[in-house]
């Protein structure tokens, strides 16, 4: 016989998996296409992309490890790239001479991506603090000791395309 603290329990766990289910059918039917449309706009924002190199390594080990991960645990590691992404851009950008729309627009889609996701977990899930870790020295070593020049924030888009397109290849695994 069931306790009512078993019910308790058993429900939640059937709410988060269909939260997660929920989620996935989302990222399975919405977040290509949302992907698309911000990958698109990050390009027309400036010119050519850059070829240098940002001072702050991209974080390919973390990206294999979440490979590897729980559905769950991937959906939390997608929110807290894109959210990272949006603090990036939430800094000085005098600088900039990117087509003022296209950002916005760029910035307002990575808002949407950011609320749905969110929508799918758990406040009480931690973040993963060496991604967290990776944003802020890309903040510090890029933008912030480059004064939050044009050229810095010319890295900034680069690093943020190369993550945008790493985490299509991590919600397609997904489903």
């Amino acid at each position: 016989m069931y306790t009512m603290q078993s019910w308790t329990c058993i429900f939640l766990i059937i709410c988060s998996m269909q939260s997660v289910c929920h989620c996935c059918d989302w990222i399975r039917h919405h977040y290509g296409h949302l992907s698309s449309e911000y990958l698109s706009l990050l390009d027309q924002m400036g010119g050519d992309i850059t070829k240098q190199d940002a001072p702050v390594f991209f974080p390919t080990s973390l990206y294999r490890h979440i490979d590897d991960g729980e559905v769950e645990d991937k959906v939390r590691f997608l929110k807290e790239t894109i959210y990272q992404i949006t603090k990036l851009f939430d800094g000085n950008m005098k600088s900039v001479t990117w087509d003022k729309k296209n950002l916005d627009d760029f910035l307002n889609i990575l808002e949407r991506q950011l609320e749905n996701l969110n929508s799918c977990l758990s406040p009480a899930m931690k973040p993963e603090r060496r991604l967290k870790r990776y944003f802020k020295k890309l903040n510090k070593n890029v933008l912030r000791k480059m004064n939050y020049s044009a050229q810095a924030w010319e890295l900034i888009r680069k690093e943020t395309k190369r993550h945008l397109q790493r985490l299509d290849i991590l919600a397609a695994q997904m489903y």
